[in-house]
């Protein structure tokens, strides 16, 4: 009986490029505001240029909001709030279930969209960023009508400025949209400057799916915008999403009135790996939780905890997993990290790996070859690190790991706690007792368990201490 052909595995191989149709995406030259129902010029007539992190390359130019074009949306959001305040929650819930049809319908270009503009891999836009944008209007659609059954004679609050970052545009916008609006509020929303195209994009849906005029106002612009919005006197609350130090601006700025103000900030998210745990869906784990949107998320394991007696083993899996990791082009579907967001971000993370070098930390990177325009950075792993680190302390917000060890598991919540954050934690573990044990001892408002950065509209989510 004669043998088969020998396989060789040690033959390296690479997937063929397999790029998304970026043609799918239908982006103005130039976009306008979206006040009262219809695209209106800035009124000071500036005008700013997103770019495409992943190349450089010019998308669109977008309007500058100035205190003129805040205070015209506030007054829109103003007089549109009596009618939609009264309108019947059952046709409220109409409008907010309209609205995730269309997103389902137009999925496919707002997930080229989200990725030429911010830089995350099209196969995170497609699969998490957009269902999930859509699946919060749906929620919140089956709320609306259903207040009363929750909380005795609900009243809305008025007009709510929400102020939206960087690193999921369309999902931040729904989970700020969507619930204000099934309550009865009207919205002047502030998208980040560096991604403001899916928030734009959703203002078409919203005026085909015919949306009382002032309902929805989205303002777009840099920081000077957010600031004039959380300062103007007519808004009855600031929802914000962003940096902690910001959060701590907003806070200071509004003390003393009767906004109400709603906080969701930075993180810097443990992720515990006990010596019981499954080792391989562990590193998957480990991965999901950096990686993901190239680390761009305020509840990324950031912090990596090993028990000692599985370090090595965890270690060597982390890097050999690491290393098979795709870097480039987010338009392909093969791609599991994509750009950095922004050449700003870049030096920032750039800083921090520098300092972490400085301070003694040893750093591993896998190979990969860059593509030489754009904002791009490989995946990085400091060990040899202390709680005193700089890169310990302090959020990165990019792809980079730091791996400390522990024995007992007082000492890992002990250093897991160690952090002015709160926001994220994740338990690795195939003992129950022990998971219930270390997530209630854990100073965070996310804890998951042998699993990492699950969300699901109904799911609460929010943070202690500086994470909001």
């Amino acid at each position: 009986m004669s043998e088969g052909p020998k396989l060789n595995f040690d033959t390296e191989w690479s997937y063929d490029p397999a790029p998304e149709n970026s043609a799918q995406a239908k982006i103005k030259t130039q976009y306008e505001h979206f006040i009262n129902g219809k695209f209106t010029a800035p009124q000071k007539g500036e005008y700013f240029i997103t770019t495409n992190p992943s190349n450089g390359d010019e998308i669109s130019q977008v309007a500058h909001g100035s205190e003129n074009d805040i205070d015209s949306a506030a007054k829109a959001a103003r007089n549109a709030f009596g009618g939609w305040s009264q309108l019947d929650p059952i046709d409220r819930s109409k409008y907010l279930y309209r609205l995730a049809r269309q997103i389902q319908e137009r999925a496919r270009e707002f997930a080229v969209i989200e990725s030429l503009d911010g830089g995350k891999p099209i196969r995170e836009s497609r699969d998490i960023d957009v269902p999930l944008a859509a699946q919060h209007f749906f929620y919140y659609a089956g709320w609306a009508d259903k207040l009363e059954l929750a909380v005795r004679e609900p009243e809305p609050l008025g007009v709510v400025g929400q102020i939206i970052p960087w690193n999921f545009p369309l999902l931040m916008a729904a989970w700020k949209l969507a619930p204000a609006l099934a309550c009865g509020n009207t919205v002047v929303l502030k998208p980040a400057e560096t991604t403001p195209l899916t928030a734009l994009k959703l203002a078409e849906l919203i005026k085909d799916c015919g949306f009382p005029p002032g309902v929805v106002n989205i303002v777009t612009g840099d920081g000077r915008t957010g600031e004039a919005l959380v300062n103007h006197p007519d808004i009855n609350k600031i929802a914000f999403t962003g940096s902690t130090q910001v959060g701590k601006a907003i806070r200071k700025a509004i003390a003393g009135t009767q906004k109400k103000l709603t906080l969701e900030l930075g993180g810097k998210g443990a992720n515990i790996i006990f010596e019981d745990a499954a080792l391989d869906q562990a590193v998957e784990g480990i991965v999901n939780g950096i990686f993901f949107n190239q680390g761009h998320v305020c509840c990324a394991g950031s912090r990596l905890f090993v028990q000692e007696s599985v370090y090595d083993r965890v270690l060597q899996k982390l890097k050999d997993r690491i290393q098979t990791l795709i870097v480039g082009d987010p338009l392909d579907k093969n791609t599991d990290i994509g750009a950095i967001n922004s050449a700003e971000q870049l030096k920032r993370i750039q800083y921090y790996i520098q300092k972490g070098q400085e301070e003694g930390a040893d750093i591993w990177m896998p190979n990969c070859n860059l593509p030489e325009k754009g904002n791009w950075l490989s995946p990085i792993l400091f060990t040899e690190v202390s709680q005193s680190h700089q890169i310990v302390k302090e959020e990165i917000f990019g792809p980079v790991l730091t791996i400390q060890t522990f024995r007992t598991i007082d000492e890992a919540i002990e250093k897991a706690n160690n952090t002015p954050y709160g926001l994220s934690a994740g338990i690795w573990t195939q003992k129950g007792a022990k998971i219930f044990e270390v997530s209630q001892r854990l100073r965070a408002g996310v804890v998951w368990a042998n699993t990492f950065n699950k969300f699901d509209a109904a799911s609460p989510f929010g943070g202690y201490k500086e994470s909001g």
